[in-house]
């Protein structure tokens, strides 16, 4: 379900409600500032009343004097309260923004493989700023803006009410007309300002897109191709802008006649009462002062409206995904899951991506305590997924796995991941030091130790070769690195870790045959006491497994040792024919 609006501002309010005395400060200086406001002409009416109605100016100089002193002291005031709720909302904005960034964050990593693999990664960053920006934007509107129009508006019909109802009466129904039809346009604009921001999500989507793939882009030379979705994507949103700028510069032209219509109705309506001297030269200074304070309150109204619901739509995005339960979540009686021996089994496990096509039906594997087993099938078969659904990545349709008699589905994510370490075929890296790369394997490993375990994993020498060492940042994604290097990095990552569980998804793919050599050994010896899963193409890694299994249609076809499937005429012998050349042994 979208989220509403109301959605929004009970976030908002959440993370408001933590800082209640902070909030309520703000508030009361702001008021009390506009109250000033508002009595400050109340002072000036008496000034003109005084200086129209004494005879003498000798005898009114020190009155109007302790007037202006009056008049000094409720500016004053006003100004303090400005300044102590500016102080406080300085402090509470960035507090609070940093609370909802974090919230996001938190919230957003929790999601499932598959939620990323279907959204940008550049959009959803966009998201979480954008949902911190409007917060900002949000309670700047309220607190500078509507507060101080409530406050003077309601001010200034007390007084006018007090002085001359007639005032308040006409001021009250243009109020009402002015605000009314401020509301349904922007009301109507809403819609705009929605697709506006998701016509921003996309051209930031294809821009990141763009800059992710820039590598091919060079080597298909596909600038202009790209360029131009760049610019179809940003020509729609400046048409967008454009449209919902015009609105507004619509609705300020009508703000601005209806301003002009007021002030001149209610000039008349004064200078009526003043013939008939029911007011005096005072009340046209009051009515006046009012009129300007209540006009610069309302001049960017419908900016206030606007503000109002494009924090609403630029935040709407990510309440979505706030919003959106987590497709994976450890049950409530999840326990913590106990390695003790590393016995895996998938029980009759089925899994689709979609529901036209499995790709896993009735798969059963059993993998015993420290066995090394390669995982083989042609392309498509599932190797991949079942890696995914021991971690699960993904939640089976059917089925279940187990790691030592215990269901995955039942313990705890984290404890889960944990007891696997895993060398994936294609390394991403942080952009951060390869000290703190390697060092994410076991977060409080030493620097002995993450030398160590690169030492192990033959990525020391290259390390030592670079300026900065272990202190070199690797750059996005670790483009600095060449893919054997960041497949070397991996390796030393899953070795300090040192988890029971080992999966290496084309461990050395990336690797040459001399680099793949060194791997292997330091491979050899991470095995030894691990129960590992191994998914390789190359049948000198295959052939050191205690077992292999061959995965075809989503079912285990066959299973055995390499001499032993190479006997039967199977889908093993097939694929070891192509790579061998034809020649077997």
């Amino acid at each position: 379900m979208a989220a509403t609006n109301r959605d929004i501002i009970a976030l908002f309010w959440s993370h408001l409600r933590r800082h209640r005395l902070a909030a309520f400060l703000i508030l009361l200086g702001v008021t009390v500032a506009n109250v000033a406001e508002v009595i400050a002409p109340l002072f000036y009416k008496t000034f003109f009343d005084t200086l129209s109605a004494s005879p003498s100016s000798e005898q009114a100089v020190p009155e109007l004097t302790g007037l202006l002193l009056v008049i000094m002291g409720v500016h004053m005031a006003g100004w303090t309260f400005w300044r102590l709720s500016g102080f406080f909302m300085d402090w509470l904005q960035p507090k609070i923004s940093a609370d909802l960034e974090r919230d996001a964050f938190s919230y957003l990593t929790r999601h499932s493989y598959k939620f990323f693999s279907n959204n940008f990664a550049g959009a959803l960053v966009r998201k979480v700023s954008r949902l911190s920006r409007s917060f900002e934007h949000f309670t700047d509107s309220i607190i500078y803006k509507l507060l101080p129009l409530a406050v003077t508006t309601i001010g200034m019909m007390v007084v006018l009410w007090s002085q001359q109802p007639v005032f308040a009466i006409i001021i009250a129904v243009w109020m009402a007309l002015f605000i009314w039809v401020n509301y349904l346009v922007s009301k109507w604009k809403l819609r705009y300002d929605l697709l506006r921001a998701q016509r921003d999500s996309e051209a930031v989507g294809v821009l990141s897109d763009a800059v992710a793939n820039s590598v091919t882009v060079k080597l298909f030379a596909g600038y202009t191709q790209e360029e131009t979705l760049f610019g179809r994507a940003t020509e729609a949103l400046r048409r967008l802008r454009t449209f919902c700028n015009n609105l507004v510069e619509l609705n300020n032209a009508v703000q601005h006649f209806f301003m002009i219509a007021v002030e001149l109705i209610v000039m008349y309506v004064a200078l009526q009462y003043w013939a008939a001297g029911t007011i005096t030269l005072g009340d046209f200074v009051l009515v006046q002062g009012l009129l300007i304070a209540l006009f610069n309150k309302l001049w960017d109204f419908g900016r206030l409206i606007r503000d109002l619901y494009e924090s609403m739509a630029d935040s709407k995005e990510m309440v979505d995904i706030l919003q959106e339960p987590h497709e994976i979540r450890d049950l409530r009686s999840a326990k913590h899951l106990q390695v003790t021996r590393g016995k895996i089994v998938f029980e009759n496990a089925a899994f689709a991506y979609n529901k036209t096509r499995y790709v896993l039906q009735d798969f059963n594997l059993t993998i015993k305590p420290r066995e090394k087993v390669a995982l083989v099938g042609p392309s498509g078969a599932g190797k991949s997924t079942v890696i995914k659904l021991l971690l699960r990545l993904y939640e089976l349709d059917d089925g279940d796995v187990l790691i030592d008699d215990q269901s995955t589905y039942r313990v705890t994510q984290d404890s889960l991941r944990e007891a696997i370490a895993v060398v994936p075929q294609e390394p991403v890296l942080f952009h951060r030091t390869l000290m703190e790369n390697i060092r994410y394997g076991r977060r409080d490993a030493t620097d002995e130790e993450v030398i160590a375990a690169a030492q192990q994993a033959h990525c020391h020498e290259f390390i030592m070769e670079l300026p900065e060492g272990y202190n070199t940042y690797v750059g996005e994604r670790g483009i600095k690195l060449s893919g054997g290097e960041r497949q070397r990095v991996a390796v030393a990552r899953a070795i300090l870790k040192d988890a029971p569980i080992l999966v290496l998804d084309e461990a050395t793919s990336a690797l040459d045959s001399e680099s793949e050599a060194l791997i292997q050994d330091a491979l050899a010896d991470l095995m030894k006491k691990k129960t590992t899963i191994v998914i390789a193409h190359r049948f000198s890694t295959i052939m050191q497994m205690d077992r292999i299994v061959v995965i075809e249609g989503g079912r285990v076809s066959a299973s055995g040792t390499h001499q032993d499937l190479l006997k039967k005429n199977g889908t093993y012998k097939k694929l070891w024919k192509i790579q061998a050349g034809g020649f077997i042994p």
